[in-house]
């Protein structure tokens, strides 16, 4: 019967001996998995931003938003109306400026709805800025479309423009109205001068 219990004791030390590193293991994971919720719910990921409500008139057809989003960057000296720029893009929208430098690289910047507005508003407070869309074309299927736009930018009503160029926007329907996803565009240089076909003649 000694004999019996000292085997027993023996195998049930050996058990145990074996049992430890995964004993270990498990509690290191549960550590890791309540340490990683408690980092989450200290640094919690950037919400969404939200549009503002939209007047239902800007939003309602391809056109209206189209000409809703040339009226809002256009005007005299000083503020613009942000709150109506800002819904009629989608939250996560995002506007792409591209550019040639002077040894002809050529780029493009990624902004978001705010940078733009932040960037757009220290030219606005110096000078006036008046852009309109010379000829768009427009090609819709279900629930998305693109609009290829030529511009017009001037600092005065009625002046020459001292700017020309492709404005291309995406655009979305979620069954309600029309949202603003991408603006991407081009200016007009003496190197790239706008096709014909694009001046809506």
């Amino acid at each position: 019967m000694l004999n019996d219990c000292s085997s027993g004791s023996s195998v049930t030390l050996i058990a145990m001996k074996n049992a430890f590193p995964y004993c270990v293991f498990v509690m290191f994971a549960m550590l890791l998995v309540v340490t990683s919720g408690s980092m989450k719910a200290q640094n919690p990921s950037p919400s969404t931003p939200v549009s503002p409500q939209a007047n239902p008139n800007d939003v309602d057809s391809i056109e209206h938003l189209i000409a809703a989003l040339y009226d809002t960057i256009s005007g005299p000296v000083g503020p613009r109306n942000w709150d109506r720029f800002r819904s009629l893009f989608d939250p996560a929208a995002r506007l792409i400026p591209s550019h040639r430098d002077p040894s002809g690289k050529i780029g493009a910047n990624s902004l978001t709805v705010d940078q733009y507005a932040e960037r757009a508003k220290a030219v606005f407070d110096k000078e006036g800025f008046y852009e309109s869309s010379l000829a768009n074309r427009a090609e819709v299927w279900d629930h998305i479309a693109h609009v290829w736009s030529t511009y017009e930018s001037r600092h005065v009503k009625g002046e020459k423009p001292f700017a020309r160029g492709i404005n291309s926007f995406q655009l979305l329907y979620d069954g309600s109205r029309w949202w603003v996803v991408t603006v991407y565009w081009e200016g007009e240089d003496s190197g790239h001068p706008l096709p014909e076909k694009y001046l809506g003649k």
